[in-house]
């Protein structure tokens, strides 16, 4: 019998053999994916089973393992798969994963002090800062992605707009605005939110044919909100965007913000991981001049999520914004509450988990080299893609490739075009082939093919394509079958009412067994 309760075992060996078998299993889950689907749905049966109340007594472990096993594992997001293309999901690696557990076995808050796991972040932020050409005096720190660390450039451009007595003042009526592409991400809207300054205090202008902000409508619209009264005071550069993945031209922008002193913030979610790849780092010329850089390690370095980046080229202006003044975080000379500058003096984050540890580690044990030829490879399968839905009558592409992102769609039918295309990406994902993704270019739905995972090869490619011409062949097929009032569309329920599980608009849902019959 204990003494007092304890949450680790009496005898290791149980828990020990339960913790290599776990580990052999996701070892081999790694090494099979290709065996497997991209995305199976969750059935509801799975759902209700992991509704349940709070559970009061204990369960064994190996008990809790087989509920994973069976209720979370085979339903994930995907993004390990190699034909996993939709969105920007990295695809994580091996020894991250392991880097992972040794994080967990620390339990370590690198919300401050003096210990070794925040060196290493430390180190982690030096390796950043010499990747994309910034002083060796530039701050940052790790945070869960880039729409928090854009978040922070936000906050810590308005500091320096209005002085660290912002932070006791707040903005009043300071009339700030700020400026970035019409095909920014997002988070950028939200930031501009979260800041207190407002969504509409954020200009979003014009990009050109390919994707990239326009200097001169820049330019008119700052010189109207001066003339207006306003105090522009950040203008957001984007390396990779969303949709198409344009990098701007950052260097004219880093001269426009000099010349009308205005912060630079480049928002290089996946982009600034080109900087490791020779033949793409001049596309981010310009980038080394900005006044902070956010990005992401989860995505195009493939560490495992989360791991977001934020850097500043004036660590003081980071610190002003951020520094931590209550009594309980006072800092010494020496002992555990020593160490200089705490990670909680550069963002809104105390509480901190390791997560430098797995960016360590892969950088570490792949090499910053390898991973640049990670970005590298995606870039050129992504230009063979392009070339094969070229070629493909059935097919029009519908944005240049500027990274490894190709948008196009299916287009040898009648009717509502961007209908299909959604559903033809709803039938590859539910078949379990590939995963790709949606956007909207140029007021048309196009399926958007992100490839950033390392795994990913020409085969993969090709099984993509090849089920989504087998896949759009039979939803047009199905269509010219269907009475005409259906061909009006008049849509689900008299679809349905004729025993097909039908969608609005003239094409059909595929069912499960027609997507057996034509895909591969």
């Amino acid at each position: 019998m204990r003494d007092n309760e304890s949450l680790d075992p009496a005898d290791w060996s149980d828990l020990r053999a339960l913790g290599h078998r776990m580990m052999d299993d996701m070892f081999d889950h790694l090494a099979n994916l290709r065996e497997g689907p991209v995305w199976r749905p969750m059935p509801d049966a799975s759902r209700q089973q992991l509704r349940r109340a709070l559970p009061r007594e204990p369960t064994p472990a190996g008990s809790v393992y087989q509920q994973f096993q069976r209720l979370v594992q085979p339903y994930a997001t995907g993004n390990l798969h190699p034909r996993f293309m939709g969105w920007v999901h990295g695809g994580g690696n091996p020894v991250g994963m392991l880097a992972e557990l040794l994080a967990g076995g620390l339990n370590a808050n690198l919300g401050g002090r003096d210990h070794a796991p925040i060196e290493i972040e430390r180190q982690v932020i030096a390796w950043s800062a010499e990747m994309l050409g910034f002083p060796a005096s530039a701050s940052g720190v790790l945070v869960t992605g880039t729409s928090i660390a854009n978040l922070i450039g936000v906050l810590v451009a308005r500091s320096a707009s209005l002085g660290p007595s912002v932070r006791h003042r707040g903005v009043a009526d300071a009339g700030l605005v700020a400026y970035t592409s019409a095909a920014a991400h997002g988070c950028l809207p939200r930031a501009m939110e979260m800041a207190g300054l407002g969504r509409e205090a954020l200009r979003m202008i014009p990009c050109d044919d390919q994707g990239r902000m326009r200097r001169d409508a820049l330019a008119r619209r700052v010189a109207e909100d001066r003339a207006k009264g306003m105090s522009p005071f950040l203008l957001v550069g984007t390396a990779g965007t969303v949709d198409i993945g344009a990098i701007d031209d950052l260097d004219a922008l880093a001269d426009f913000a000099a010349e009308q002193s205005l912060w630079f913030h480049v928002d290089g979610a996946f982009g600034a991981i080109a900087a490791l790849a020779p033949k793409l780092r001049p596309l981010l010329a310009g980038i080394e001049r900005a006044d902070s850089v956010a990005f992401d390690f989860h995505k195009w370095a493939q560490v495992p999520y989360d791991a977001g980046c934020i850097l500043v080229r004036d660590g003081s202006r980071q610190l002003e914004t951020f520094g931590a003044e209550a009594a309980y975080l006072r800092r010494e000379q020496r002992g555990l509450a020593g160490g200089g500058v705490w990670p909680c003096d550069l963002g809104p984050d105390l509480s901190r988990g390791f997560r430098a540890l797995k960016v360590w580690m892969t950088l570490s044990v792949y090499g910053a080299d390898r991973i640049g030829s990670i970005a590298q490879q995606t870039c050129d399968l992504a230009a063979a893609m392009a070339a094969m839905i070229d070629r493909e009558p059935a097919l029009r592409r519908l944005a240049p490739v500027a990274l490894n992102i190709v948008c196009f769609r299916y287009i040898a039918a009648e009717g509502d075009l961007d209908r299909l295309n959604a559903d033809i990406v709803a039938d590859l994902q539910e078949s379990g082939i590939a995963a790709p993704s949606t956007t909207i270019v140029d007021g048309a739905l196009a399926i958007r093919a992100a490839i950033v995972n390392h795994r990913t090869n020409h085969a993969d490619l090709t099984i993509t394509i090849d089920a989504i011409l087998r896949a759009g062949h039979a939803r047009a097929t199905a269509a010219k079958k269907m009475p005409p009032a259906i061909h009006r569309g008049q849509g689900y329920r008299e679809a349905s009412r004729l025993g097909d599980a039908g969608t609005k608009g003239p094409f059909p849902a595929t069912s499960a067994e027609t997507l057996a019959a034509v895909l591969p």
